[in-house]
């Protein structure tokens, strides 16, 4: 383990250093589709923790369809086909620039606010709770590849009330800034809704390829964005190992433009 992998479990609680180990185990193909995970109290042995905190780690991996849980049978490596949140979080800039594309982003709302209802359902805070709310495009050879919707917890992210995101887009400034323990993403394709139409200079109700994304630091919520994609410019690619449960990380590829 390097140093920089021993501070950052340093500073995670011990239910998710205990969450990640396990985890690598399984992505690493070290433990197979049914594999029996060690025992609560083995791993309470192993780890030299409470099983509360050994079942705490094992509950995530079950909300993350990473193991299976089996009344009085133990847990054991979720089979291929099982649905496992394995994407990575891409950083839309750097990809882009990386293909060799121009790249630059717009934002065309910023308001700092209470959490309104909605907010709080969207972000997970408590109603009245400070955020900032941001809108933009992300264009790509001039030309708009997606909107993005984004709520900012500003209990946990208090630098977003200085930063302009003029130079660096809100999701590239996150990933430097603040570092994210867990994420949950939501895939879908939906009608463009008329503003999303008009901003991605598409007809009404033409489908688009929705991401919805959630991340949380130690348990507390960062952020909360909706990325809407044309469908006829965007695509997402994840690598299945039929030997293993673990799905590569993704890549969000934008058609070249």
């Amino acid at each position: 383990m390097s140093d920089r992998t021993r501070r950052r479990a340093a500073s995670l609680p011990r239910y998710s250093e205990i969450r990640q180990a396990l985890q690598h185990a399984i992505l690493s193909g070290q433990w197979p589709p049914g594999h029996r995970i060690p025992s609560e109290h083995e791993l309470a042995v192993q780890y030299d923790c409470s099983r509360m905190t050994v079942n705490k780690a094992l509950s995530a991996l079950a909300d993350s369809g990473l193991i299976i849980r089996r009344r009085r049978s133990g847990s054991f490596v979720a089979p291929p086909g099982s649905p496992i949140a394995a994407f990575e979080i891409q950083d839309i800039e750097a990809e882009t620039r990386r293909s060799g594309q121009s790249y630059r982003f717009d934002l065309t709302q910023r308001s700092e606010r209470k959490a309104t209802k909605g907010d709080s359902e969207r972000l997970g805070v408590l109603p009245g709770s400070p955020i900032l709310a941001l809108k933009g495009r992300h264009f790509v050879a001039d030309r708009p590849l997606l909107v993005e919707d984004r709520l900012i917890n500003l209990v946990a992210v208090p630098a977003a009330q200085r930063a302009e995101f003029d130079d660096k887009p809100p999701g590239s400034w996150l990933l430097a800034k603040v570092p994210w323990s867990q994420a949950a993403h939501q895939i879908k394709a939906v009608n463009a809704p008329p503003d999303v139409a008009a901003a991605l200079g598409l007809a009404r109700n033409v489908a688009c390829l929705v991401v919805e994304r959630k991340t949380w630091q130690q348990g507390k919520p960062i952020t909360h964005v909706v990325l809407y994609y044309p469908g006829d410019r965007h695509q997402l690619v994840a690598y299945f190992d039929p030997t293993s449960a673990a799905i590569r990380p993704h890549r969000s590829r934008a058609a070249k433009l």
